[in-house]
């Protein structure tokens, strides 16, 4: 059994990443338990001088991120750049060893939201995650009114997103993690 914990950057309730993410954890094949983090909301804006307290809200996310098998994560792009939501969790987890090696699927809602995806990669990547890139999936979501439901009876975006979660899971396989 795989367990992956799923990261949304953003907080809107009608959220197309959060869709997005719910769709792939559906999708999921039985042997993969894929859990969504409820309230990235609820983390206090990053300050160093609060590190020392572990913030409980902090504490939960990054026990729940050590103890995933590997992270999904889907986030907006906002002017060119990552949401708030996703670095703020990013720079909480900066100080301790949460992301070293852990396994990351990037998913992205909007293809054209390709500067943000970048900079999320490279943020991973200098906090020494494994990104698996051959596990990338965007889809053309933003636009197609398409509801939760909808893509995961899309043929052409379930594929995608089942192809990349297969990528996933076997990148992971293949690493022995």
């Amino acid at each position: 059994m795989s367990n992956f914990l799923a990261l949304c950057g953003s907080l809107r309730r009608a959220s197309l990443n959060a869709m997005l993410l719910r769709a792939v954890q559906r999708l999921a094949p039985a042997q993969v338990k894929i859990e969504i983090y409820p309230s990235l909301g609820e983390l206090p804006l990053f300050n160093t001088d609060m590190e020392p307290s572990n913030p409980p809200y902090v504490v939960r996310l990054r026990d729940q991120i050590i103890q995933a098998d590997g992270l999904i994560i889907a986030s907006p792009e906002y002017a060119h750049g990552v949401s708030g939501v996703i670095k703020n969790a990013l720079d909480w987890m900066v100080g301790n060893e949460s992301f070293v090696n852990k396994p990351v699927m990037l998913l992205n809602a909007s293809p054209r939201a390709t500067i943000a995806q970048q900079a999320l990669r490279e943020t991973l990547i200098t906090m020494s995650a494994h990104v698996i890139d051959a596990a990338y999936v965007a889809v053309p979501i933003l636009g197609s009114k398409l509801d939760e439901e909808g893509i995961v009876d899309h043929p052409v975006m379930s594929q995608a997103l089942l192809n990349g979660l297969n990528e996933f899971i076997s990148a992971i396989i293949a690493t022995g993690q």
